[in-house]
């Protein structure tokens, strides 16, 4: 009997002990461990063979937002400029109902639309769309950037697509999913470009809309 009390004594020390023990062992993290991120690259694009894809900003998720507000004067700066070089404009919405394309962004008569989740060629025909016109390169902007950005990204390097992502125009409800978004889309499995490599194929180059240009 005596035995099975201290049994019973060590096992209630033990589950009160559990949360300060679990806690000590997991790891910390500080900005000094954090991986560091190239900065953006400049590049040059083939307006012929070039997509802008403006993911998700509309009403729902960029209008309440206001780092995604932030963004909107990049993206439509730049979208001023691949509209005079003639580059194919691409928007995704998202799938709540009665959500709308902000009216800064708007897109014109003859630009397509794709609704999704994340991924925006996730059961929608944007590959189809992109192939149809011979684009090869996809400049990516948009918002949440851990989700749209970050899903769209892979789904065109899978494809085959080389992709830019302009950080000037990407946002996240939070600072850290904005710095995941910047390391991931340069470290994605299978097509990676940790050095932020400009254009390379396959992969994603991360730059800033005042970096990209049209030749």
């Amino acid at each position: 009997m005596h035995s099975v009390r201290i049994l019973a004594r060590a096992a209630a020390l033990l589950i009160a002990l559990l949360p300060t023990l679990v806690a000590s062992s997991a790891p910390t993290v500080t900005a000094q461990s954090l991986p560091a991120i190239p900065a953006p690259a400049a590049v040059t694009l083939d307006p012929a063979t070039t997509a802008y894809l403006v993911l998700d900003i509309n009403s729902a998720v960029c209008a309440p937002r206001p780092g995604c507000q932030a963004t909107v004067p990049a993206i439509t700066a730049f979208l001023a400029r691949a509209r005079q070089a003639n580059a194919f404009v691409v928007y995704s919405n998202t799938t709540a109902p009665g959500t709308t394309i902000l009216p800064e962004v708007a897109p014109g008569p003859d630009d397509p639309t794709v609704t999704s989740s994340a991924d925006k060629f996730f059961n929608t025909s944007l590959d189809d769309i992109l192939r149809a016109r011979g684009i090869r390169t996809a400049v990516l902007v948009g918002t949440a950037a851990n989700g749209a950005v970050l899903y769209t990204a892979f789904g065109a390097s899978t494809r085959g697509y080389t992709v830019v992502v302009a950080e000037d125009g990407i946002s996240a409800p939070d600072d850290f999913a904005g710095l995941l978004t910047r390391y991931q889309v340069l470290n994605q499995p299978g097509f990676g470009n940790p050095d932020n490599e400009p254009l390379r194929e396959r992969a994603v180059t991360l730059s800033r809309t005042d970096l990209i240009d049209f030749q």
